[in-house]
């Protein structure tokens, strides 16, 4: 038997007033891009922005629907969008704000394991990491270097590749 261990670092801030310029104003975005998203049935609001190398900034937020899995989070919205309308441009790093009136904001709150899978695959297409701030609410903040903090065992291409060579 061999056991192993790896730890990650990321940084918290008590608010949006403690980050970096270019990051607290990516963060207000996403939060801006929560208040209108559509989450009728579970009220809970979450937007996304993200940096492009060019500058630009992508903007999203969570779409529900009646039949559950025809919704999608506002992270790959974000992502799929850029991947559709910016193709070649890198992501720099992603925001993103969650809100609820109904349910407490007291713990942030990470991407889904389907969101992360998707960040991955596209920091790894990239070649580059990709930064990820996380809010919830006006509270804490806290940012990673790269998807493979929030994913340390990613799922990846090559993986699948070597497998079907066996």
């Amino acid at each position: 038997m061999q056991e192993n261990s790896f730890s990650i670092c990321y940084k918290i801030y008590g608010q949006i007033s403690e980050l970096p310029s270019e990051q607290a104003e990516l963060l207000g975005q996403a939060e801006a891009a929560a208040e209108n998203a559509y989450a009728p049935y579970s009220e809970f609001q979450v937007g996304a922005a993200l940096e492009l190398d060019d500058g630009q900034i992508i903007n999203a937020n969570n779409q529900e629907n009646i039949a559950y899995p025809s919704g999608l989070c506002a992270e790959r919205i974000a992502m799929f969008y850029a991947s559709a309308q910016h193709p070649g441009q890198l992501i720099l790093r992603i925001a993103v704000n969650s809100q609820s009136a109904k349910t407490s904001m007291e713990q942030l709150l990470t991407p889904c394991g389907a969101c992360r899978q998707v960040m991955a695959e596209y920091q790894l297409k990239q070649g580059r990491n990709i930064e990820i701030i996380l809010a919830a609410g006006k509270g804490r903040i806290m940012v990673f270097e790269s998807v493979e903090d929030i994913l340390p065992f990613m799922f990846k291409a090559d993986q699948l590749k070597k497998n079907q060579e066996l």
